[in-house]
C-alpha cells in the first residue's frame, strides 16, 4: 500500500492535459459487448477502475489489446463466460454495467451484486425493474443477479429516481430489444450522452440522450466502431479547485468547458478569474484567498456530487462561511472529520455541512475513505503548513490518472512513497 506526502504552501501555476472521463469509459467498455465485431476505444485514462473493467472482460473470455497510448481494442466474439464474479465486482460498482449488454446480446447474464465506494446506498433495483419491464426473468440468488430473456422487448420505463448507471444499463439493453424503449426521468450527464454517441456509431438508433427522456429504437445487431472518450469533467474541476485553493494560475487543455457550467459559476463566485476556449480553461486567483461559496449537489446539469468534497476543502480555507448540502448520497461527508484533523472548522448536521473558513490548515496524517474524499484531502494538503500524509490512496488511483505527476507539473511538492 502506498501513500502521498504533500508539503503545502505553493501557489500552483502551469498547464496540464485532462484525461478521458472515467465515468464515460467504463460504460463504453461494457457496451463493446453488444457488437458483432471489435471496437476501438481511445483517450482512455490509466486508472485502476479501467484495469479492473479490462480484467472483468478478460475473465469472460473477451479479447483485449492495449497500445502504449492506452487505446483499447475489444473483440467480444471470443466471449465464453456470461458471469461477472464477486471478487471483481465487489471492488467496483460500475461492473453492474455489463448486465444490460450481456443479457441483450446473449440472452442471459449472471452478475454479482456490486461493491465500490462506501458513500451510501446505491441500489440496483431500478436496473432490475427496468429489465423485467422489458421481458427479462430476473432473480437474485446467492448474491448474484441472474437474468434471462430470449430477446428483450421495448417498453416505457419511468425511473423512480435519476440514476446514471441505471439509465446507461437500460439504454444499452434497449439497443438490441425488439421495438421501441422510452426511458423517462433519465440521467442527463455528459457521460450518458457520450455512451449514446458510441452506441450510435455501432448502429444503434437513439434519440434524446442528454435530456430526461431517451428513446431507443431496437435493432437486430450492432457492429464494432472506433470512439474517442470525452474529457473528464470531474478531473477538470478538481484541478481548477487546486488552482483556486492555492491562489494560483492554472491552464487545463483537452477538456470540455461546456460540461462544467455549475462548477465554473461557483469558482467565479469564489473570486477566480476564468478564461474559457473550446477545449481549454484557465483559472487565475491572482494570489488571493478564495471567498466561501454555498454548494447544493443535485443531478446534472446542477452542481455535481463528485465535486462536493473538493469544494468542502476550498471553503475550509476561504474568507467567510458556507453551507454545503448533499442531496445525492446520504453518507458523503466522511472526508470532513479528516479535514478537521488539519484544523478546519466544519460541522455536519444531517445532509448539510456548515463550514467557517480558517486562515490556514496544518499538516496531519489523514486517511482517504473514498475516491473524491481522497481528492479533497490532497487539496487540503496543498495549502496546509507542514507535510501532510494521505494514506489509503488506492481510492485516488480509481479515478485520477497520475495525480501526483500532474500536480507536480503545476509546481506542487507532492510525492508517492511506500506505506
Amino acid at each position: 500500500m502506498e501513500k502521498l506526502l504533500i508539503r503545502g504552501g505553493r501557489a500552483l501555476e502551469g498547464e496540464i492535459r485532462i484525461s478521458g472521463a472515467k465515468n464515460a469509459v467504463l460504460p463504453i467498455l461494457a457496451a463493446t459487448l453488444l457488437g458483432d465485431s471489435p471496437s476501438s476505444v481511445g483517450n482512455v485514462p490509466h486508472l485502476k477502475d479501467v484495469t479492473t473493467t479490462m480484467e472483468l472482460l478478460g475473465r469472460m473470455g473477451v479479447s483485449l489489446t492495449v497500445d502504449d497510448q492506452m487505446n483499447i481494442e475489444v473483440d467480444p466474439s471470443t466471449i465464453q463466460d456470461l458471469t461477472a464474479p464477486y471478487e471483481l465486482v465487489k471492488t467496483m460498482r460500475a461492473s453492474i454495467l455489463v448486465l444490460g449488454p450481456i443479457l441483450a446480446r446473449y440472452g442471459e447474464a449472471n452478475v454479482s451484486l456490486p461493491g465500490g465506494c462506501a458513500i451510501g446506498s446505491r441500489p440496483v433495483d431500478l436496473h432490475v425493474r427496468g429489465l423485467e419491464a422489458m421481458g427479462a426473468d430476473v432473480r437474485v440468488e446467492g448474491g448474484y443477479i441472474r437474468a434471462r430473456a430470449r430477446r428483450l422487448r421495448g417498453a416505457r420505463l419511468v425511473l423512480e429516481n435519476v440514476t446514471v448507471t441505471g439509465t446507461e444499463n437500460l439504454m444499452m439493453a434497449a439497443t438490441l430489444a425488439s421495438g421501441t424503449t422510452v426511458i423517462e426521468n433519465a440521467a442527463r450527464e455528459p457521460e450518458v450522452a457520450d455512451l449514446a454517441a458510441f452506441l450510435t456509431a455501432m448502429g444503434a438508433h437513439i434519440e434524446g440522450a442528454g435530456t430526461d427522456c431517451i428513446t431507443v429504437h431496437g435493432v437486430e445487431r450492432l457492429q464494432g466502431c472506433a470512439h474517442r472518450v470525452l474529457p473528464d469533467r470531474i478531473e477538470t474541476g478538481t484541478y481548477l479547485v487546486a488552482g483556486a485553493i492555492t491562489g494560483g494560475r492554472v491552464r487545463l487543455k483537452d477538456t470540455r468547458p461546456d460540461t462544467l457550467d455549475a462548477v465554473l459559476v461557483k469558482l467565479e463566485a469564489a473570486g477566480a478569474r476564468l478564461s474559457v476556449g473550446t477545449d481549454w480553461i484557465e483559472l487565475d486567483m491572482q494570489g488571493r484567498r478564495p471567498r466561501a461559496v454555498d454548494v447544493r449537489t443535485a443531478p446534472y446539469p446542477a452542481f455535481p456530487t463528485d465535486m462536493q468534497a473538493q469544494f468542502t476543502a476550498l471553503d475550509a480555507v476561504a474568507e467567510g462561511s458556507a453551507t454545503i448540502t448533499e442531496t445525492v448520497f446520504e453518507n458523503r461527508f466522511m472526508h470532513v472529520q479528516e479535514i478537521r484533523r488539519m484544523g478546519a472548522d466544519i460541522r455536519v448536521s444531517g445532509n448539510t455541512a456548515f463550514v467557517r473558513g480558517v486562515e490556514r490548515l496544518y499538516a496531519a496524517p489523514v486517511m482517504a475513505t473514498d475516491l473524491r474524499a481522497s481528492a479533497s484531502l490532497i487539496l487540503a494538503g496543498l495549502v496546509a503548513e507542514g507535510e501532510t500524509v494521505v494514506d489509503r490512496i488506492y481510492h485516488i488511483d480509481r479515478g485520477y490518472d497520475c495525480i501526483e505527476e500532474k500536480l507536480s507539473q503545476l509546481g506542487a511538492d507532492i510525492r508517492r512513497v511506500p506505506a
